[in-house]
């Protein structure tokens, strides 16, 4: 109803405001029963035909449609919509301390990131360091500011850009990284590295991602694992509505520039690449390689810092699933060292500035969901600051 409330764009879209909006043009209220019979024919489609009902025929003209009558029209043609089909990638996985974290590799630069942090941070005692803590911060944003360098030069759709992806996790590449970092005095802005297997120059990409998406984590009772984020984009993607979804705007995950001092951006829009995300669907497994944590966010861009939080939570600091995510929210994206607006990191401020951070206050939306096996049995922790729910039998 917020969100709804908040948007002004949303009603302008017929299909969108006949399902978001009450007749007397008032936004739907909090608990009131939505119904989306179009929806539902959709996916009984599908279900019944195979994916070709959604990429061919009446449902992909209705898109077609629906996007060049737009008053800013995009050139999408039904061509382009029968010419997709999914990818199925391998998954990437790294070593942190005794643990083996999986997650997933490019155009995705969850995964990536996400591990450049951890293998950064293993050189440091972070089971030592007290949780928000001045040294903390220091050291999980400067580890931050390596990890998004080399995300923002080097990762984009491996279809089109030969990402350096075991470079960019390699052990001793982050071990010589991790020298970067001084104790008692931030970086600034972090250079990029030059990882194992780099062989092109590009220009940094410092697009930034809208904060939203979805996650779920699912343990069942046999120990099957999901984690899975998906994304329209912002809230309401596009603010087209056809055949009862909205159709998402991930365009604004590519770079906006093709290129910067003579050099090409690895992000930048190209005819059938697949854009950047930071989505970091997470799998955690023990040194016996049983299956310990599953976790993930939604938050544009800033997934990779809540992820990466959580996991230390978990792993270096010993909290339960719950407590690790209700940590504030803390890091560095490679400019300011953001914390948590109203959170008890507000008390550091003072010092971290005294070590030459540019501290900036955010209302960070996580949105963090959470599972940790153990032999008493599965543990959950859902974001308290979005909805979110623990739910097990």
């Amino acid at each position: 109803n917020a969100l709804i409330t908040a948007d002004t764009r949303l009603r302008n879209d017929a299909v969108a405001r006949g399902y978001f909006f009450n007749s007397d043009g008032t936004p739907v209220a909090v608990g009131q029963p939505l119904k989306n019979p179009a929806f539902a024919a959709t996916l009984r489609r599908i279900a019944s035909e195979g994916p070709d009902a959604f990429y061919k025929g009446d449902i992909a003209r209705d898109i077609v449609a629906a996007v060049t009558a737009h008053r800013l029209p995009g050139d999408i043609t039904e061509a382009d919509l029968a010419g997709y089909e999914a990818k199925r990638r391998d998954v990437l996985c790294g070593k942190y301390r005794a643990f083996k974290v999986c997650g997933m590799g490019p155009p995705s630069s969850g995964a990536i990131a996400v591990l450049a942090m951890l293998g950064t941070l293993e050189r440091f005692p972070m089971e030592q360091v007290r949780p928000n803590s001045t040294e903390a911060v220091h050291l999980f944003s400067e580890a931050g500011r390596l990890a998004y360098a080399d995300r923002d030069y080097y990762v984009a759709d491996p279809a089109f850009i030969d990402v350096p992806v075991q470079g960019l996790i390699d052990a001793e590449y982050l071990r010589t990284r991790s020298r970067l970092i001084a104790p008692e005095r931030s970086m600034g802005r972090a250079p990029h590295g030059m990882p194992p297997g780099a062989k092109q120059a590009f220009a940094p990409d410092e697009n930034s991602e809208v904060p939203a998406t979805s996650h779920i984590s699912v343990v069942d009772r046999d120990g099957n694992a999901v984690s899975m984020t998906t994304t329209i984009e912002s809230a309401f993607g596009s603010h087209i509505m056809v055949r009862g979804f909205l159709l998402n705007n991930q365009l604004t995950d590519f770079s906006l520039h093709p290129a910067e001092g003579g050099l090409p951006v690895a992000n930048r829009v190209e005819g059938g690449k697949r854009p950047r995300s930071s989505m970091a669907p997470t799998l955690v497994f023990d040194s016996n390689g049983q299956l310990l944590m599953v976790t993930g966010s939604p938050g544009g861009s800033a997934i990779i810092n809540y992820v990466a939080k959580t996991l230390v939570g978990v792993l270096d600091w010993k909290l339960d699933i719950q407590r690790a995510i209700s940590l504030p929210n803390m890091g560095s994206r490679n400019g300011a060292t953001e914390i948590e607006r109203g959170s008890v990191l507000q008390k550091l401020i003072t010092p971290l500035r005294a070590i030459g951070h540019e501290v900036q206050e955010v209302d960070f939306t996580s949105g963090l969901q959470g599972i940790v096996v153990s032999p008493d049995g599965l543990s959950g922790g859902t974001d308290p600051r979005r909805e979110g729910l623990v739910l097990g039998e």
